[in-house]
């Protein structure tokens, strides 16, 4: 059951003309950290999103904008991305017969990201200049009526994204104490601020941002100008926020933290929440809830950097035992 299907009553812009297009997306699951936990003094759980069909959380509000667009009866959708929205976009609107273009910044989208748009036949076209550039390209074709616009701009991303607030708190039973997640584009937060105020609640919000956002190598959030920075501003002001700057190293850090004591393998950017984390005063035995934006597979080209390399060993018991053993 997709997010439209189990979620139709609560997204109001879904009508009863409104497909119900899916490839399986929310649901995913919310996985106990016990030993990170254990070292921060909490009841801590990370939220996969990287477990959606693309591999990534945007498959949440992609799946109701290009619903929606195909319910307009438009001919194609584009999108200005860093990659995974890319993915999702060309892959939900393959599903819906629609023809896809994607705007990336020329360099700049992990080489995985791009193959999911192009396998599935999306217009992958490199510009010759910023994130910020692409999309107010993708802004005026929009208002020319010849595409829609799926970027988390478009209000309708955002009804679907909240849909992740609503699972967290029926899983645990209770709202969380504390929510922690990536800061690129700010989309993804709004989405969880309007659910959990859909529900009634307000969590502590923190979120985890690159303080060189224009060069990071936490591709997903390589983001200069955030889309939502005004509505960031009026969340701030409404003391739902708290914004922590990371350097590259403490992001890399962190994600090597997530796999090596948890086992679950996220894309670097995911890693930018747990990161915030550390610089919080957390109150012992809270519930917190962090966000995995995005899986590992997203960008395999940092694991070189990143992780240890393999070794090269003689097929034989005693060689394999001496190097497996080696500190």
């Amino acid at each position: 059951m997709g997010v439209i299907e189990r979620y139709r009553d609560r997204i109001p812009v879904i009508g009863p003309n409104t497909p119900n297009l899916t490839l399986g997306e929310g649901s995913t699951p919310l996985v106990r950290a016990r030993r990170l936990g254990e070292t921060l003094g909490v009841e801590l759980w990370f939220k996969f999103e990287g477990m959606n069909p693309t591999a990534s959380f945007k498959d949440r509000g992609m799946v109701v904008a290009v619903a929606k667009a195909l319910e307009a009866g438009v001919d194609g959708i584009i999108c200005a991305s860093t990659g995974n929205t890319a993915a999702s976009a060309a892959a939900y609107g393959a599903a819906a017969g629609l023809t896809t273009v994607v705007l990336t910044p020329t360099g700049q989208i992990a080489a995985a990201k791009g193959a999911q748009a192009r396998a599935v036949g999306a217009r992958v076209l490199e510009v010759r200049g910023s994130f910020d550039e692409a999309l107010q390209s993708c802004r005026e074709l929009a208002d020319r009526g010849v595409f829609a616009l799926v970027n988390s701009v478009n209000p309708d991303r955002i009804e679907g994204q909240k849909t992740a607030a609503f699972e967290i708190n029926e899983a645990l039973g209770s709202v969380p104490h504390v929510l922690a997640l990536p800061y690129g584009g700010g989309g993804n937060t709004v989405a969880y601020c309007k659910g959990f105020t859909e529900e009634g609640v307000k969590p502590r919000i923190l979120q985890g941002e690159a303080t060189a956002r224009a060069t990071t190598l936490a591709t997903a959030i390589r983001i200069a100008e955030p889309a939502h920075q005004h509505e960031i501003d009026d969340l701030d002001a409404q003391g739902w926020l708290e914004r922590v700057s990371l350097s590259d190293e403490e992001i890399a850090h962190a994600w090597h933290e997530i796999a090596n004591n948890e086992g679950l393998f996220c894309e670097p950017s995911s890693a930018a929440g747990f990161a915030a984390l550390k610089h919080a005063e957390l109150e012992k035995g809270s519930t917190v809830v962090c966000v995995l934006t995005g899986h590992g597979l997203k960008d395999t080209s940092r694991v070189d950097a990143m992780a240890a390399p393999s070794r090269l060993v003689d097929a034989d018991a005693d060689s394999i035992l001496a190097e497996a053993m080696r500190p």
